[in-house]
């Protein structure tokens, strides 16, 4: 009897601990792994994925063409937190269950979104810098302690960011159209006042839409900073150039980008500090995402 074949399509399924694959070998599924190691584009993943029923899926595109090419399918399980890779219109039509992993990874972005911060304001990237190319240079930064830091986004990593950032004495508002006000005893402003008002801005949006443009960016405060861990087409990035090079934003730290892997004109900078999407690749967080992932998988099909 053939077994149902499962395809995982991140590239780094089970390397930190087997128990997600064994999980999945001891139900009697066919395991197919990602032979790449990275991200899968459309025609590879209909090729990887023609006899699965079920995806562990990373961040590829799972749209119309795909699904439709896949006619086993019968249940996404995203090992991560955002969906907006597939196309759950598509999905519900066609059957498919599509689950995700919405808490695995929130103390890793998180903590991510604070590291990033202090790295950033004791200008850490630029010293480090300077002493591999033979320079003995102090720079002075800025405390976090007692700033202003406006969160925009308040789900689970925004409040999140917000609890950690307790400690530091810091003033915290955040802007959620789809959060009330006083949550966790904060205040909500508009995204606008939020940007007047904060010396940090710090964004966890879940949505592709592009919430930070250059009139957004002109009205933050000159010498601020600001730091995006949640989705590369929330800002444009052109824009956030021009005010880094200005000296009107004084710096930003970027994990997500609008075409990844990136290599645009940011990396000219060194006001900003560029990282390859790792939010959640903190060993503990990707193991913990990889278990539910694959829990979230044997839901669907019911075994």
């Amino acid at each position: 009897m053939n077994k149902i074949a499962i395809a995982i399509t991140t590239a780094s399924f089970g390397e930190f601990d087997r128990e997600p694959l064994k999980l999945l070998e001891a139900a009697g599924f066919k395991v197919i792994l990602n032979p790449y190691k990275r991200k899968l584009m459309g025609e590879e993943v209909i090729e990887l994925c023609k006899d699965a029923t079920g995806i562990i899926a990373g961040t590829e595109m799972l749209d119309a063409k795909v699904m439709e090419s896949l006619p086993k399918l019968k249940v996404i399980s995203r090992c991560g937190s955002g969906i907006d890779n597939v196309d759950c219109n598509v999905a519900k039509k066609k059957g498919i269950k599509v689950f995700n992993t919405a808490d695995a990874p929130t103390l890793a972005v998180a903590e991510l979104a604070v590291g990033l911060t202090i790295i950033l304001l004791r200008k850490v990237c630029k010293m480090d810098d300077a002493i591999r190319n033979g320079r003995w240079e102090k720079l002075m930064g800025n405390l976090l302690y007692d700033k202003k830091v406006g969160i925009i986004g308040f789900g689970r990593i925004g409040k999140k960011v917000a609890e950690l950032l307790r400690p530091f004495n810091c003033e915290i508002t955040y802007a959620d159209p789809f959060v009330a006000d006083g949550l966790l005893g904060l205040k909500r402003l508009s995204i606008e006042n939020l940007l007047k008002w904060a010396d940090i801005i710090t964004i966890h949006v879940s949505g592709k839409d592009k919430i930070i443009g250059k009139k957004e960016l002109g009205l933050m405060k000159k010498g601020s900073w600001i730091i995006n861990i949640s989705r590369g087409d929330s800002m444009d990035e052109d824009a956030l150039y021009d005010h880094l090079k200005s000296g009107h934003i004084l710096g930003a730290a970027l994990d997500v980008f609008q075409n990844e892997p990136y290599n645009g004109s940011l990396r000219e900078l060194d006001n900003v500090i560029l990282t390859p999407h790792i939010g959640s690749y903190a060993k503990e967080a990707r193991i913990k995402m990889e278990i539910e992932a694959v829990k979230n998988l044997l839901t669907g099909l019911e075994r």
